[in-house]
């Protein structure tokens, strides 16, 4: 009554070996250094914008962890001109919620040393977010 099907499925996934696999850990660590290396970024901003030495130190531990989860690669650094008030608020609120991703990713990983970076940076943003946005 029904022919049997007599080639593969097209909805199959490929057996091609040049096809490029990672693992979980792999993308784990893709995405983690990503959300630190934009945390990096902010924190850098933050820098410019408000130079201090408890945000230096943050940096220099950011760019290590993500030069430590791409092998090496040193992340870029940037900095930015002065600004107004509301802008501290709202970079203060940005680095809150990139380490709050970095630490759900690096709880996932179970890398330690970034969970409690990302930790650490989130009660600092916040209690300056805090201190920032008072009258």
């Amino acid at each position: 009554m029904y022919e049997p099907i007599r080639t593969k499925s097209v909805h199959s996934m490929a057996d091609d070996a040049s096809y490029p696999h990672r693992s979980r850990e792999e993308e784990l660590d893709i995405q983690l250094a990503g959300h630190l290396a934009a945390l990096l970024a902010v924190t850098d901003e933050l820098r410019a914008l408000t130079p201090s030495a408890e945000l230096d130190d943050a940096a220099e531990q950011l760019a290590y962890q993500v030069a430590r989860l791409r092998g090496g690669v040193l992340p870029p650094r940037s900095a930015a001109a002065a600004s107004t008030e509301p802008h501290l608020s709202a970079l203060h609120r940005r680095a809150h919620a990139l380490a709050g991703r970095a630490l759900v990713v690096a709880a996932s990983r179970a890398d330690t040393a970034a969970a409690i970076l990302a930790a650490g940076r989130m009660d600092a943003h916040a209690d300056a977010s805090r201190l920032v946005g008072a009258p």
